[in-house]
């Protein structure tokens, strides 16, 4: 489950109308890791041209996962600038975060998180620090694959469906 905010500012410009965070949650929830939901990867290269290229995460223990070949343009942008976003589109609201991904290179965790992989019918195991499987996303580049943790500082989601409206919240 992803952590609470500690702040939440309404962004409607028609009529005071906060999304609850509750709400949101339970979107990303019902939606994050499945095919038919859109998941993008912002990144900043090194001569501060943006990058942005989908991703196929699974969230766990209050933390979103995804992996990425190292030789990617997305891997290569991370490890200079570590600063990124993730965004979403669920049927009822979209959803993006601003915050940080650090590679993880923990066994355990890794272990951990190749098994909810696996459990959602990609069958991704651990390889040292790195993830391997079959098969993945073209635009990973070939195995094995990094695995990032995303860590959110903010969070801003424009409902789709009632009640509408537009929010933002920050988590540290």
């Amino acid at each position: 489950m992803l952590p609470d905010p500690v702040e939440a500012t309404d962004l409607n410009i028609y009529e005071p109308a906060e999304l609850p965070w509750s709400l949101v949650r339970k979107h990303f929830e019902a939606g994050i890791g499945l095919p038919e939901t859109p998941a993008f990867l912002g990144t900043v290269g090194p001569d501060g041209r943006p990058h942005s290229t989908g991703i196929g995460p699974v969230e766990t223990q209050g933390f979103i996962y995804f992996t990425s070949g190292p030789g990617t343009r997305k891997s290569k942008n991370l490890a200079a600038n570590p600063a990124c976003t993730l965004s979403f589109r669920f049927p009822e609201s979209d959803l993006i975060f601003e915050g940080t991904a650090t590679r993880v290179v923990d066994h355990a965790e890794l272990d951990r998180v190749t098994a909810v992989f696996a459990a959602g019918g990609w069958p991704a195991t651990r390889d040292g620090e790195a993830v391997t499987a079959p098969y993945s996303a073209q635009s990973a580049g070939p195995a094995p694959w990094y695995l990032y943790r995303f860590e959110p500082d903010t969070a801003v989601a424009l409902g789709l469906t009632d009640p509408h409206g537009a929010t933002r919240w920050r988590f540290r």
